[in-house]
């Protein structure tokens, strides 16, 4: 039994980006299963991965491959396409009815006839997911909507993501879809660029439209709490996927990525995260795994 779980973790530690191997569980008596499963993190999510990037190493993986809908982590994307694209970050952009359109029956503070810049825009659609916002930035991109969705596929292949789908800027449609280990390869993408780390962890904003002066707050509390040390991160919420969260952080040394989709309840991702973090502090050398083993078979694909 050791030599098998000796054999995994070493696996584990070559899975980063290329390709991301998927794990294989130890065979063995219920018991020593009941004692695996004790180690790990409850996680409520029903879909996760935990990378440990220092180390190359997969920490926790439950329906790792299966691709879901992403909602607003969409906008990781979307930020990448425009950054990629070089657009001027300080180009004034007028939000207008086919903004409203695409968004309708979703709050927004931002109405038409609103401008801003497109720096400004990437901002508020960041760190507090303002769907208008990020509509605007695919509708002024070079060839429009049309160009800027095929432009978000094209990367999505360029990162290697092969369970990802994109068929819209905002993630407000639930054919924005992808994979938690093609989600670690989108978050590792994201925070290797400077204005996508800023613009994702502020925790509070204020830009002026009009005559008004609009505050904006990050969707992920953590990004306010000092004690959490987060490189990049969005959150996402969509009635086909659930609440979702993926950040990159540092914990106990450690640079990590916490992918956690479909979680039911309000603050289920962010306690999901808290256990992960105090999980990853009682166990400072824990063995890769992956739960998938240590369920019941009939609970290891529910969505």
């Amino acid at each position: 039994m050791k030599k098998k779980w000796a054999l995994l973790a070493l696996a584990g530690m070559q899975c980063i980006l290329a390709g991301l191997p998927a794990l294989a569980a130890p065979s063995g008596s219920s018991a020593s299963a009941s004692a695996s499963a004790a180690s790990l993190p409850e996680i409520r999510s029903s879909s996760a991965l935990v990378m440990d990037v220092t180390q190359s190493e997969v920490l926790y993986a439950r329906n790792e491959n299966k691709a879901l809908p992403i909602a607003s982590i969409t906008k990781l994307m979307t930020a990448l396409v425009i950054t990629d694209a070089g657009q001027p970050l300080d180009e004034r952009i007028e939000i207008t009815k086919a903004d409203v359109a695409h968004t309708k029956g979703v709050y927004s503070r931002l109405p038409v006839g609103a401008k801003l810049t497109r720096g400004e825009l990437m901002h508020l659609a960041l760190m507090s997911s303002e769907n208008r916002a990020a509509h605007a930035l695919g509708r002024t991109y070079p060839g429009g909507l049309t160009a800027f969705v095929h432009a978000m596929n094209e990367k999505a292949k360029a990162l290697g993501m092969t369970h990802s789908h994109f068929a819209d800027p905002t993630g407000l449609s639930p054919q924005n879809v992808a994979s938690p280990r093609d989600l670690v390869k989108l978050v590792l993408a994201a925070g290797k660029n400077p204005v996508i780390r800023l613009y994702s962890t502020d925790p509070e904003h204020t830009v002026r439209v009009g005559r008004q002066m609009l505050q904006y707050r990050n969707t992920n509390t953590l990004t306010s709490n000092p004690t959490w040390d987060i490189t990049v991160q969005k959150t996402g919420y969509l009635s086909a996927a659930g609440r979702c969260l993926v950040m990159q952080a540092n914990i106990d040394g450690r640079s990590v990525v916490i992918v956690l989709l479909n979680a039911f309840g309000k603050y289920t991702r962010v306690a999901d995260a808290r256990r992960i973090r105090r999980w990853m502090e009682s166990h400072p050398a824990a063995t890769t795994a992956s739960d998938a083993a240590l369920q019941p078979a009939s609970t290891r694909t529910r969505s």
